[in-house]
């Protein structure tokens, strides 16, 4: 079976880490250049003072950048979220979304930069708002990408 966004989307908001987290992936687009991701803040996903957890928060930022670019990359590369940080900004409630996008024309720099076997390490970046579009978080991830070694083997 073949994975199209649709289907990756419904599968990853029922993965048990996801579900239980509150977490949804709303889609990914066709050509898997974007996703939407919101988190539920509810009873069980809410910290001691009744705001989203911020565990909760960083998952929900954790791999979708790297599988947007491993989605538009192929399968001659690896490609690893590597590091995250974030940055609270105010306190979430209800549902909180995040708008991952990685534009075609920067995958295609880092097929170029990862040719022949190069180490890539890229950070990307999205904001985690509320219902009211206000900022609740700033996150940072870093992705590394690298050219498989029997594909750059292939190539000498």
């Amino acid at each position: 079976m073949r994975i199209t966004p649709r289907r990756l989307a419904w599968g990853m908001s029922l993965w048990a880490p996801n579900l239980w987290s509150g977490i949804r992936v709303k889609r990914f687009t066709e050509d898997w250049t974007t996703a939407t991701v919101e988190l539920h803040v509810n009873l069980i996903t809410r910290n001691f003072v009744k705001t989203a957890f911020g565990g909760s928060m960083s998952a929900m930022t954790d791999p979708y950048f790297f599988m947007l670019v491993m989605h538009q990359l192929g399968r001659d590369y690896v490609v690893w979220d590597t590091r995250g940080e974030i940055e609270f900004v105010k306190p979430g409630r209800g549902v909180l979304t995040a708008h991952f996008s990685v534009p075609s024309a920067k995958a295609q720099e880092l097929r170029e930069r990862a040719r022949g076997g190069a180490k890539v390490l890229e950070w990307f970046e999205t904001d985690i708002t509320d219902a009211t579009g206000d900022v609740v978080a700033h996150v940072r991830r870093e992705v590394y990408v690298r050219e498989k070694k029997r594909v750059t083997d292939a190539a000498v």
